[in-house]
Formats: C-alpha cells, sequence, structure tokens
C-alpha cells in the first residue's frame, strides 16, 4: 500500500492564515488509538487510520469496504448501533472486544456521527468496565465533597491543581484563566520542585488562536502523550461520502497543530493534557497538565479529570459571585437609597442634587458628569468642559444598546491620554439620545506590572519567498511588561445595576412629560373653547346675513334677475347653509370630545323603536323595512349620544341603498366579558375595501356632494367618537354592492 503523506507542518502556517488554521480537518490521527469512518446503515468502513496494522493487526487497505462486521460479534453491534440512537456523551465509552487476525483485544470505544458517518475511535485497554466504574467511583466520591466546600475560587483552583496532579502525575498541573481579550494568567499551580512556577504569569490571546479556543469549547479533554508522535494519516485521504477532509472536531485522537507541537516543544514539554472549563456555555479557563517525558493518562482516569473540571465549571459562577457578595451587597444599599431619592424627586436637577457622591458609589467611580438640557453637572474628578464636549460627540457614535463601557479609554480614543489620571476607564449610560441626556462615569489609571511567560510579542521570520510567518516564542521566563492607560474594569454587576437607575430616571422623565402633556392639553382646550366662540358668532353671524340677504333678493327681485342670476342667488343660498352646517358638525365635534357624559341604564329596544320611529317620519315614501332582534341588551351609557349613534347608523343604511326594499337589521352578540356587540346591518350599495380605513375621518364623503341627499361626512366620525368615549369599539365589514355591517362593543349594565 502506497498512503501518500501530506502533513501540516509550521511552514505552511503563515502570518495571514494564523488564526484560521483549519486545526479540525487536519487529515491524521495520534498514533496511540485507531480510527474507522462507517457509513449508515450496513456500518460498512469507508476511511481508516494508517495504523489498524499496528493495532488491529489488518493492513488498512484490507478494512476498506469491509462491514463492521469483520471486527465485531453480532452482540457487539447491536450495543453499537444502540449507542447511535442514544445520547453519546452518556453511552460513551462502549468496551468492545475486537477480532484482531488470530486473536482478540480489548478496546474502549467512542462513537459519534459527524460529517454524514459515524466515526469509531479505539484506544487498547487492560481492565474491563464494570472495574472502571467502581475506580471512577472511588476517585470522585471524595473529591466531590472537598470541592463543594472550598471556601472561595481560589480554594477551588489548589484544590483541582492538587487533586488532577496526584490522580494522574503530571509535573505541572496548572489553572489557566482567559480574560475579555482572550489573554490568560496562571492563576493556580501545582509542580514538581526542580520546576519553575508559572502562576501569576500572563500569556497573549494569540498562545490560544479563535480555532483552538472553538474545538476547547466542544471538546472538553485532549490528551497528546507523545508532541513527537507520528501521525497515522487517514486512507483514503477525503471523506468519500463528502469527498473532502475528515472533520474531526470531536475526535479524541485528532491529530495536533504542529504550530502548538512548535509551542510545548519550546516550553520543554513532552506530554501533555488539557480540561475545558466552561462558564455559561463559553470558554472560561483551561486545565493544563504537562510532563516532560511521554505521559499516556489511561481512559478511566481521563473521565474522572474531565468530570472534575465539569464539577469545577459548575461551582466557578457559584465562587465568583460570592467572592463578590460583600461588595455587591454595598452597592445594592446605595442602589436602592438612590432610587427611592430618585422616586422623591420633582426633577432631573433635583435628582442629581440629592444623589451627590452616591451617583460614584453605585458604579466605584472617582467622578461623574451629567449631560442636561445643555449643561454638564459634575461630580468628583472629572475632566474639562472642552474634553467632556469632544468625548461625548466620538462615544455618542460607540453607544449601541444605551450602555457603553471601557476600562482603556486612552487606548481607543487618543485624546483621553490627557486626562488619563481621571478618566482612563470611562462608563457611559444613555437616558434619552434626542434631548442628548447622559450619565458619565469615569475612573482613573491604575498602572501595573504584568508578569508574561515571555515577551507575548509573537517573532516573525521572513521566508526566502517574501511570505512572513509566526513562530511561538522560543523561551518562557517571566517577561515584565508595564501596562499603562487602564482602569480598575467595570464589573457585570456594576453596569447590570445601572439599568434599574435609568428605568428610575426615565420615570420621572416621564411623569414630566405627563405633566406637560396635560397643560398642554389644557391650553388645547382653552384654545379650543376660544375657537367656538369665534365659529359661533364671529362666523355663524355672517354666513346667516348671507344667506338671509340672498333669499331676500331671490324674494324681491326674482322677477327682474334673468334665469342665470337667479340660478346663481340659489347657489349662493346652498353654498352658505352647507357652510353652516359644516360649521355646526365641527362644534359639536369639538364639544363631544369634552362635554360630560350622563349616564344611565338604556334599554336598546326601546331606543331603537325611537328612532326608527322618527326615521319612518322623515321618509314617509320610502320601503324601509326595519328588522331588531328581540331582548336587545341594556347597556350603560348617554341615551342623548346613543341616540345620535344608532339613528346615523340606520339613516346611513337607508339613506345611502339603491334597492326597491330597504333592509336594516339590528342584533347583538354576547360576550365574555360584561359587554354586548351590537350590529346594524343593511342591504344598501357597501362599501369598496381601499375606502374601509378612512370611512371614519372627519368630513371623508366617499360620493359627490349632491349625491345620495348630500351630506357633511362628520356623521361616523362622531359615531367613532361617541363610542370611544363610553370605552367601546367600532368596526365595521362591507361587501360592495351588497350591504354594510357596522359592530359596536359596548359595556352592559351591571
Amino acid at each position: 500500500m502506497n498512503i501518500k503523506r501530506e502533513i501540516i507542518t509550521t511552514e505552511t502556517v503563515n502570518l495571514t492564515n494564523c488564526d484560521r488554521e483549519q486545526i479540525h480537518i487536519p487529515g491524521s490521527i495520534q498514533p496511540h488509538g485507531v480510527l474507522l469512518v462507517l457509513q449508515e446503515p450496513e456500518l460498512k468502513i469507508i476511511q481508516v487510520s494508517s495504523n489498524t496494522e499496528t493495532w488491529l493487526n489488518i493492513n488498512p487497505e484490507n478494512l476498506l469496504q469491509q462491514n463492521i462486521s469483520s471486527l465485531l460479534s453480532d452482540h457487539q453491534i447491536d450495543s453499537l448501533r444502540n449507542s447511535l440512537v442514544g445520547d453519546f456523551e452518556y453511552l460513551n465509552p462502549l468496551q468492545l472486544e475486537l477480532k484482531c487476525g488470530d486473536k482478540t483485544r480489548l478496546f474502549n470505544s467512542i462513537v459519534h456521527r459527524n460529517d454524514g458517518v459515524v466515526i469509531l475511535e479505539l484506544e487498547p485497554c487492560k481492565t474491563e468496565l464494570y472495574q472502571d466504574f467502581f475506580r471512577f467511583f472511588q476517585l470522585t466520591r471524595n473529591n466531590i465533597t472537598v470541592i463543594q466546600e472550598s471556601a472561595n475560587l481560589q480554594e477551588l483552583c489548589s484544590i483541582i491543581v492538587k487533586k488532577i496532579s496526584k490522580l494522574t502525575g503530571f509535573d505541572r498541573v496548572m489553572i489557566y484563566k482567559f480574560h475579555p481579550d482572550n489573554s490568560g494568567e496562571v492563576i493556580a499551580e501545582e509542580i514538581q520542585e526542580y520546576l519553575d512556577s508559572y502562576l501569576g504569569l500572563h500569556y497573549p490571546a494569540t498562545d490560544i488562536p479563535q480555532p483552538a479556543r472553538s474545538l476547547y469549547s466542544k471538546n472538553y479533554l485532549r490528551i497528546i502523550p507523545d508532541i513527537n508522535y507520528q501521525p497515522a494519516e487517514l486512507f483514503p485521504k477525503n471523506n468519500p461520502v463528502t469527498n473532502k477532509p475528515l472533520d474531526l472536531s470531536f475526535s479524541v485522537l485528532r491529530s495536533v497543530s504542529p504550530i502548538h507541537i512548535e509551542y510545548l516543544q519550546n516550553m520543554g514539554v513532552m506530554g501533555s493534557m488539557s480540561i475545558s472549563l466552561v462558564k455559561e456555555g463559553k470558554l472560561w479557563g483551561l486545565i493544563a497538565c504537562h510532563h516532560k517525558s511521554i505521559k499516556y493518562i489511561p481512559y478511566d482516569k481521563r473521565v474522572v479529570c474531565e468530570f472534575l473540571g465539569q464539577i469545577m465549571s459548575i461551582q466557578i459562577p457559584i465562587m465568583e459571585q460570592n467572592d463578590s457578595l460583600n461588595y455587591k451587597a454595598v452597592l445594592t444599599s446605595v442602589q436602592s437609597e438612590v432610587i427611592k431619592i430618585i422616586y422623591e424627586s420633582e426633577d432631573l436637577l433635583t435628582v442629581f442634587r440629592n444623589i451627590g457622591s452616591k451617583l460614584l458609589t453605585i458604579v466605584g467611580a472617582t467622578g461623574a458628569v451629567i449631560s442636561l438640557e445643555g449643561g454638564y453637572h459634575k461630580i468628583g474628578k472629572t475632566p474639562s468642559n472642552s474634553e467632556i464636549t469632544a468625548l461625548l460627540n466620538w462615544v455618542i457614535n460607540h453607544l449601541y444598546t444605551g450602555i457603553y463601557s471601557t476600562d482603556c479609554l486612552p487606548i481607543i480614543y487618543p485624546p483621553a491620554k490627557e486626562f488619563k489620571e481621571i478618566g482612563s476607564g470611562l462608563l457611559v449610560l444613555e437616558i434619552a439620545k434626542v434631548q442628548k441626556n447622559y450619565v458619565l462615569w469615569f475612573r482613573p489609571e491604575v498602572s501595573q506590572t504584568v508578569n508574561w511567560a515571555g515577551n507575548p510579542a509573537k517573532k516573525i521570520e521572513i521566508e526566502s519567498d517574501g511570505t512572513m510567518k509566526l513562530t511561538p516564542r522560543k523561551s518562557f521566563k517571566e517577561w515584565q511588561e508595564i501596562v499603562q492607560f487602564h482602569s480598575l474594569p467595570w464589573q457585570r454587576y456594576e453596569t447590570e445595576g445601572i439599568q434599574e437607575f435609568k428605568l428610575a430616571i426615565v420615570g420621572i422623565m416621564m411623569r414630566r412629560i405627563s405633566e406637560l402633556a396635560n397643560i398642554n392639553l389644557e391650553k388645547s382646550n382653552n384654545e379650543l373653547d376660544s375657537f367656538t366662540y369665534i365659529a359661533s358668532h364671529d362666523l355663524k353671524e355672517p354666513l346667516r346675513g348671507i344667506h338671509n340677504y340672498s333669499t331676500f333678493l331671490i324674494e324681491d327681485y326674482g322677477e327682474i334677475l334673468n334665469e342665470d342670476g337667479r340660478a346663481k342667488l340659489d347657489t349662493l343660498v346652498r353654498l352658505t347653509q352647507r357652510m353652516e352646517d359644516l360649521i355646526n358638525a365641527l362644534l359639536f365635534f369639538s364639544r363631544l370630545g369634552r362635554q360630560e357624559l350622563h349616564k344611565s341604564a338604556i334599554d336598546l329596544n326601546k331606543l331603537i323603536e325611537n328612532v326608527v320611529e322618527v326615521i319612518r317620519i322623515s321618509k314617509p315614501d320610502a320601503s324601509i323595512e326595519i328588522r331588531k332582534m328581540d331582548n336587545l341588551p341594556v347597556i350603560y351609557g348617554d341615551k342623548i349620544l346613543m341616540e345620535e349613534v344608532f339613528s346615523n347608523l340606520i339613516n346611513n343604511g337607508v339613506k345611502y341603498n339603491k334597492k326597491e326594499d330597504k333592509i336594516v337589521e339590528i342584533g347583538y352578540e354576547k360576550t365574555e366579558e360584561s359587554a354586548s356587540i351590537i350590529y346594524v346591518k343593511d342591504n344598501g350599495i357597501g362599501i369598496r375595501e381601499k375606502h374601509l380605513e378612512t370611512i371614519f375621518k372627519i368630513f371623508k364623503r366617499l360620493h359627490g356632494k349632491d349625491k345620495f341627499g348630500g351630506g357633511t361626512g362628520v356623521g361616523l366620525t362622531i359615531v367613532k367618537k361617541i363610542i370611544e368615549r363610553h370605552s367601546g369599539q367600532i368596526w365595521l365589514e362591507s361587501k360592495y354592492g351588497e350591504g354594510t355591517t357596522f359592530y359596536l362593543k359596548l359595556w352592559n349594565l351591571e
């Protein structure tokens, strides 16, 4: 068999693709186990690692296209199939006894689906699974109790590194915590006496690039027994199902990035293991284990280590919360005082005067600026007004969620270097964007010495072809850096606390807006009353004069005027009458919104009868049939206004109707609430769908002013207003040419 070896090397990873290295598709595995790729449903072997002869005594080429039954008994195949329909995480490892030529061999197997295939990984073992279980129980029972009794996060970390060091025998076991910028720091360590300590050392984010962090989040345990291993390539090279490199993201045997191998070599590490620590779904840190010689950890101990890592992951948020509990208690107490002050204050200026220095305490700041009504109100140590104006103009463009924070303002906003002693840290709360109301909190610079594990800057080498390549640093001895332009970081509970502060402030603003609205409403009502007076006297009087004089001219000089003159005077009379009708309708509508309702029990049966009687008297020649459902409900409302509603609707049903027999039907439906839905249905001309949304608008007529007897276009507007004054609802359904049904939801008399 001739398998072409194509191994990724450091030479193939340059400056432009380092953080995009596709470490999940290396095309090979570590040789301490064997990998088989199976195709369902037959479980046919379609891809293998090239080291099957070492572990299975079978040449890779002879395994391809074989059924898994060539290696497993029927009983074991059933176990494998059952694993595929269950939860892999709980069913793995599956212990299998494989036929290896003339003999059998026991393996711990890990099975999972990925990339459209079943991936079966096998690691040789010597003990039966039930023995592993009892060993697991013995190794974890005491550890869980000790972990749960740890007083704080630092103590928990110290316990974990000691337990894993004792369990595995690694030369160095450390807990590596990620910072928000993805750099890391060793916060706990257990080492052999002859080793230099890494405790307290920082590591740059580039030490663990994004692809590696992503895989750590998927696969919680990673072991490299020997960094000088010879990779076992996959054969064939690509996944036959996808014809692409096999995705080994969840594989425990996956081959290692050459960059990482070089990194470990530079640290003097021969064997390693890492366990992911995940907090609330996000990678929080790693338990990193290093050994100066080859170090293989059996599967049973790895399971215990991973279990301890998961227990610690559960404890991390609890411990972090406990560690900051005292400070949070102080903040909560002060925040409660501040909220109380806000609710007792009349306006924002009074709020900030009354709060005073508590405004600083609620977020642990040393200075604050309130931008309000075009001015700045300062507390504590703050930049100058001109510096604040420039800063605010800059920060507004970075406010995407109403809150902005940074602990390195001079780095991202260089002008802040001028006031770094005051404002290296910035927290901004947007109260009202339109009014440009903001609160800015400041923290001073805290210069600190950071101890790095070697110079964090990666060395760049220039290749002969001109490409640049990043290489891991050679030394990991302590390297000090003075960090400037940073403040203490803003904690999550500090930024979350100001959300309630904002809600309380907005409450005051809404209260003030409501007060202004009431003042404006009162002013508008006064203006409306003035308009009513003007319309009643200054407009209607001249109209009556024009109408009367036009009538007199017709009566006194009608015989002298020619036909055209009389027609013009008739038109003038009609126009003045129409103008007066419009003014009267507008006045009625304007008063309707403010007049007091005289509510009482209204028997709709009697009310409808009265309305119908008036309509019949006014239209004696029309063929009108009014159909009324018996026992209409008793509602609670203003009787005069309700007569106006039903008079308008029934009249419309008769007026806008071309049929010989005009029919209007009144009925109702009960609701689960103490209300009734009354309907007024006619067989008139109907309303086109495009006009349904505008039918209630004032002065909106759908026909010419002289068609269907004319009108002002205010009737339905008045109906809607009356219903709304009664806290009811009105809507309609109509089919053009067939008729219209109006629905009124009105409250019953309880």
